[in-house]
């Protein structure tokens, strides 16, 4: 997300580099850039307008600090300004003084509510909060079936009367039945339409006068960009919404209705989703966005993530592994696996600060070289996977392996010569070494040439150090997660 809008800000930064200070002459470039870069991203013409006037004002008001360039300077009052527009900080969901809380999501049709809606439930589920999804969309083919599927997938059950009952009624008995079994929060999906109309708001306010939320979340496609904003802005008006769900974000990378839509309607947007799984949905930071926009990754989310999938006992195991040279094939499966739960690897990389750069073509090529690592690791035997040697050794081995996994011996001689470079390297870095990064699994390319691979004439196996029976002194300093 947001590759764009982030390539065409660097051109700003790059209009004030080698300047001694920001001036009223030298920034004009630069919030010319800005503004290019905002309009190309599909935010709103006021929003652009408005932001770019407090950019401005902002940074020729800057006091210049000793030691910080004009252009870190000025990347420093966009992000403050990012933050400003999108809402400050996270607006946490609603929960009510007596249960059940009433959540009602609306929205037109194809936005992804009812996905959004079991997203949602997930999240809840996860923070420990029982749930009950209401279907009262009657009138899309399957969309109760839908959301009765989703349902099972994610363990929360789903209240629905068919296809013949009143919306209403069924909203009702709903939140009744949420009362009566205890249930903490109650999720409302609501029909769409292709467009509104006065048929869908009047049944929406019907809904919501009867079930009285306490939130109303509407669902906005984010790839429809500004428009985005003018959708909430209206729903807002008509039916008074207290916050927006942006689904799709993953598939825009022009950020246009991120930007736009707390602006234009007021209403602070409370989730992303991120992807199509029903684990891809996020609470909304506003601080965090910005800095992914300005392709600074976003630490705090991928160490979320982590805690959510990583337990701290077998982490600390990892950790000792890693340290004393013990880190095999079967610890590697099991961090990819552990990756694979997170997310795609392009989502979790482009979390990462300085990662935004790689290109859609460059992460597809990692996520299919790790799944040949995967093929090949499962052709090994349990007694391979534990003592890597075995296969530094024998050719054999890397023979069968490879006709297994359906590739040449020399992908698995590859895999085997760089796990060990990576496993030497991790040793080091524990022991507060560093002899510089070895070409990780060729940086995801293709096999070895002959020279690096195992087999290869002069291939020294385990020799510098990593495979040695003598373990390490442990720096008892060190603590930490281990590898993800």
């Amino acid at each position: 997300m947001f590759e764009a809008l982030a390539d065409r800000l660097e051109g700003a930064w790059k209009k004030l580099r080698g300047q001694d200070k920001i001036s009223q002459s030298n920034i004009q470039d630069a919030l010319r850039e800005v503004r290019r870069a905002l309009l190309e991203a599909d935010v709103n013409l006021q929003v652009v307008k408005d932001f770019v006037t407090e950019v401005e004002t902002k940074a020729l008001g800057a006091e210049v600090i000793a030691g910080v360039r004009p252009d870190q300077q000025f990347i420093k009052i966009v992000h403050d300004e990012l933050v400003q527009v999108m809402g400050e900080e996270n607006v946490p969901l609603a929960q009510a003084d007596h249960s059940p809380t009433v959540v009602l999501m609306a929205g037109l049709q194809g936005t992804g509510k009812t996905t959004a809606t079991a997203k949602l439930a997930l999240h809840l589920r996860k923070l420990e909060r029982s749930c009950l999804m209401v279907a009262t969309d009657v009138y899309r083919p399957a969309a109760i079936d839908q959301l009765i599927t989703l349902g099972k997938q994610i363990d929360v059950p789903v209240f629905e009367l068919g296809s013949d009952a009143d919306p209403v009624e069924i909203a009702r008995q709903g939140v009744e039945r949420a009362k009566a079994e205890g249930v903490d929060t109650v999720i409302i999906d609501t029909a769409g339409r292709l467009q509104i109309d006065q048929d869908m708001m009047a049944e929406l306010a019907q809904i919501k006068k009867t079930v009285q939320p306490d939130e109303t979340l509407l669902v906005v496609d984010s790839m429809t960009g500004q428009e985005a904003a003018n959708l909430t802005r209206t729903f807002h008006e008509k039916i008074g919404i207290t916050g927006a769900i942006l689904t799709k974000l993953d598939g825009d990378s022009r950020g246009g209705a991120a930007l736009s839509v707390r602006h234009i309607s007021g209403a602070p947007i409370k989730f992303v989703g991120v992807g199509e799984k029903v684990e891809a949905l996020q609470p909304f930071y506003p601080d965090r966005m910005a800095s992914r926009i300005l392709g600074m990754g976003d630490v705090l989310t991928l160490v979320e993530k982590a805690q959510e999938e990583i337990d701290l006992a077998d982490a600390e195991k990892m950790q000792e592994k890693i340290l004393s040279a013990n880190f095999d094939f079967t610890d590697f499966l099991k961090q990819m696996r552990l990756l694979k739960n997170m997310g795609s690897l392009g989502g979790i990389i482009k979390l990462i600060p300085g990662m935004n750069k790689l290109t859609d073509d460059q992460l597809k090529h990692g996520e299919t070289q790790l799944k040949r690592c995967e093929a090949m690791i499962n052709s090994m035997t349990r007694q391979e996977r534990q003592n890597p040697d075995l296969l530094a050794s024998s050719p054999s081995r890397r023979r069968r392996i490879a006709n297994g996994a359906g590739y040449k011996e020399t992908d698995v001689s590859k895999l085997v010569s760089d796990f060990q470079r990576m496993r030497n390297m991790m040793q080091q870095m524990g022991q507060g070494q560093f002899a510089g990064m070895p070409g990780m699994f060729g940086g995801m390319g293709g096999p070895a040439a002959a020279g690096n691979s195992p087999a290869a004439p002069g291939w020294r196996g385990y020799n510098s150090g990593a495979g040695s029976k003598k373990k390490p002194k442990k720096d008892k300093k060190k603590k930490g997660f281990g590898t993800l």
